[in-house]
């Protein structure tokens, strides 16, 4: 019989914990508690990952081998300590997102069955003004990792070169994101421009190397995928468990690190240790926060050299001066 709930000391707040025995990792047998326990020992490293911001549960609520189902509007029956925030869709619905900051709301999305943690780059008092600028690399099939460790090193100059100080993570599946903290100030479209800005001077720097195409069929290499800054779109936060067999764990690195790192080597047996005996190596993200203006003014340098706006995602309304969304091979043949 299924182990009756139980109750965990979430930040002194006690939560409970529903179906614990519950198998979300069949191959190595880990359990949801054993994810909540995973949680509570990086409760501080996760928490700044998603902290104060509008989140999308992504639920596994019968374990990772199951496709998750996305819930955006925060459960209707939820813990009075779990607030929300009203954000706006590209189709210009909108809904009550949930928000965390404190460990006990972490804790109670874990329950629901969210190892992967999903916030927008926005805080719930400003949700229409990113504070976070996202640089996904993201291998095509035949890339392996040792080139997205070459790209994100090439993004670590750009971003220096004008002023940046970005954060590197291995994104706990086959990429390496990159996090910059910004001025609210600036639009998602603004935002998701700069990103495009970055990936096409790393592009022109390693042209065999890094894509910033849209269409599958035109990529090699490297996608820098600028489309994650898009409003609605978002990425794995940090120590989020992704649903691989291992249970890998979204690992935040320093530079040095980035060089010679092994993302199997972070999953939820490892990571508790690895975070007690350095803490985590983005402590000081929330130190800075830059304008945004210097990879704006390089947009405008794009755009004087032809290098216009680029695609978004089929479900998102036509942008001004957007090229066509047809792939090259059907534009050919019409």
């Amino acid at each position: 019989m299924p182990k009756k709930a139980v109750e965990v000391d979430a930040g002194g707040v006690p939560v409970t914990i529903s179906n614990p025995d519950k198998v979300y990792f069949p191959e190595r047998g880990y359990t949801k508690l054993q994810v909540v326990e995973y949680f509570l020992a990086v409760a501080d490293g996760a928490l700044r990952g998603i902290y104060n911001r509008p989140m999308v549960l992504k639920r596994f609520v019968n374990g990772v081998t199951e496709e998750p189902f996305f819930q955006k509007r925060a459960p209707d029956k939820r813990p009075s300590h779990v607030q929300t925030a009203h954000i706006t869709f590209p189709s210009g619905r909108t809904a009550d997102l949930a928000v965390a900051d404190e460990t006990a709301d972490l804790i109670w999305t874990v329950n629901l069955g969210c190892v992967d943690l999903n916030p927008w780059p926005v805080r719930a008092h400003d949700v229409d003004h990113p504070d976070e600028l996202r640089i996904d690399l993201d291998p095509t099939p035949e890339a392996d990792f040792a080139m997205v460790r070459e790209c994100a090193l090439v993004v670590r100059d750009v971003l220096d070169e004008y002023g940046y100080e970005g954060y590197p993570k291995t994104s706990g599946s086959r990429g390496i994101h990159i996090n910059v903290r910004i001025e609210p100030k600036w639009e998602f479209g603004d935002v998701r421009r700069s990103v495009l800005a970055v990936g096409r001077e790393v592009e022109k720097r390693a042209p065999s190397l890094a894509t910033t195409k849209w269409w599958k069929e035109e990529r090699h290499g490297i996608f820098i995928d600028y489309n994650q800054n898009a409003r609605d779109r978002t990425v794995a936060s940090a120590y989020s468990v992704r649903p691989l067999p291992d249970a890998r764990v979204s690992w935040p690195l320093t530079w040095d690190e980035v060089a010679d790192v092994d993302p199997s080597a972070f999953t939820i047996e490892t990571v508790p240790a690895l975070f007690a005996k350095r803490g985590d190596a983005h402590a000081a993200i929330d130190d800075k926060q830059h304008s945004l203006q210097p990879l704006l003014d390089l947009v405008a340098r794009h755009e004087s050299d032809g290098m216009g706006e680029a695609p978004y995602p089929p479900q998102f309304p036509k942008a001004a001066g957007e090229p066509r969304r047809v792939q090259p091979s059907k534009r050919k043949k019409d």
